[in-house]
């Protein structure tokens, strides 16, 4: 299995499964001398870590990370920094319960990638999806812990939007709200309505989606290339590879299609040394796939889970029919944990751009430029 590896200059390899002994990544690219313990890592997978409420699966992983290369001690500081290297990081896995998918190692569970893992490779880990599983993206938020540190300024929020039918109010919109529930939603009154919606979900074997929306502040202007580079796209394909993802949009997305040019169009008027001041952000911070400057704001759309235990019709290998009623822990929103993923993933994004910006052009001139 190939493909296993994003980023350009900062470049992310993961490896494992979700029943296997541990997770891994190799996070290669990293500048030297940025200060990185696995304390600064930790924070980021204790927000992604299962089983801290009843609305995400009750598999207990503590996901203690290990950097197992990349670093050392500064001997001017005497603190611990990327030595330039690649970096290595390690999860183990510790409360697997394999036994859980005994009764569907030759049958296919619908809305699952079995029967695609099965079909290309001739062989599938069932037990909990294997590579397939949410489990991976544990190695993303490691890497994005690091992508967050190398660029200067850097600021990386997530916040969950929607689930099912039931959205935020954007009006009551705070941050400080999204570490005060367990939804990671910025509005405390769709917060009560997402638990008493979600216990109901819980209570009756099913699972519901969700639309996350990440903003990132402090990103500098000129990041991304066209016409094959551009920002906006990688991030798109990122926020895609998040498993259970099936619709990404940047700025204001699908709903730009309802507006006219006049009011789509981010207008600008004379700024200061850092660029024009833009009077509405329609176009999420990228313009031409380069970032303008702006908040970079970006949503996907994640399905609901696929276990669930309502028996479902599908067909076993050797294509005889089958019904599939799936055993086991499992988050009745994945959408919840996708919160950290997706900053990761942005941040990663943000953060190889930022790198490949350095490396063609050096440091942006300086607004207004001068007369030619």
């Amino acid at each position: 299995m190939s493909h296993n590896t994003f980023g350009h200059l900062f470049r992310v390899t993961t490896f494992g499964e979700s029943h296997g002994p541990l997770i891994g990544a190799v996070v290669d690219g990293v500048p030297p001398r940025i200060p990185l313990t696995e304390a600064d890592i930790q924070a980021e997978l204790d927000r992604r870590r299962p089983g801290q409420s009843r609305y995400t699966t009750q598999r207990q992983e503590p996901d203690q990370v290990r950097i197992v290369s990349g670093v050392f001690t500064d001997l001017r500081t005497g603190g611990q920094v990327t030595t330039g290297t690649p970096v290595g990081l390690i999860i183990d896995n510790v409360d697997q319960r394999s036994k859980d998918y005994g009764d569907i190692r030759n049958t296919y569970r619908p809305g699952h990638a079995d029967y695609v893992y099965d079909a290309k490779y001739g062989i599938r880990d069932y037990r909990g999806g294997g590579r397939s599983s949410a489990r991976e993206t544990a190695m993303r938020v490691a890497a994005g812990a690091i992508a967050r540190k190398v660029v200067p300024g850097l600021s990386v929020r997530g916040a969950l939007v929607q689930i099912g039918p039931h959205v935020i109010d954007r009006k009551r919109w705070d941050w400080d709200e999204v570490a005060r529930n367990p939804f990671f939603t910025p509005d405390a009154v769709a917060a009560e309505v997402f638990g008493n919606y979600l216990d109901g979900i819980r209570k009756s074997g099913s699972s519901v989606g969700a639309v996350i929306e990440i903003v990132a502040e402090g990103v500098p202007v000129g990041l991304g290339a066209p016409l094959y580079g551009k920002l906006d796209a990688d991030i798109a394909a990122l926020l895609m590879s998040i498993n259970a993802v099936k619709g990404v949009e940047i700025g204001e997305g699908f709903a730009a299609a309802a507006l006219t040019g006049e009011e789509n169009a981010d207008e600008m008027r004379p700024g200061n040394q850092g660029g024009p001041t833009f009077l509405t952000n329609h176009a999420g911070g990228i313009l031409g796939g380069i970032s303008t400057g702006q908040p970079i704001v970006a949503r996907f759309a994640v399905k609901p889970t696929s276990s669930i235990l309502t028996p479902r019709r599908s067909v076993d290998r050797s294509g005889a029919e089958a019904e599939v009623l799936t055993k086991g822990r499992h988050d009745p929103c994945v959408g919840i944990r996708a919160v950290p993923v997706g900053e990761a993933m942005v941040a990663c994004a943000i953060a190889d751009h930022y790198l490949r910006h350095r490396g063609q052009v050096g440091e942006s001139p300086e607004w207004p430029f001068p007369d030619h």
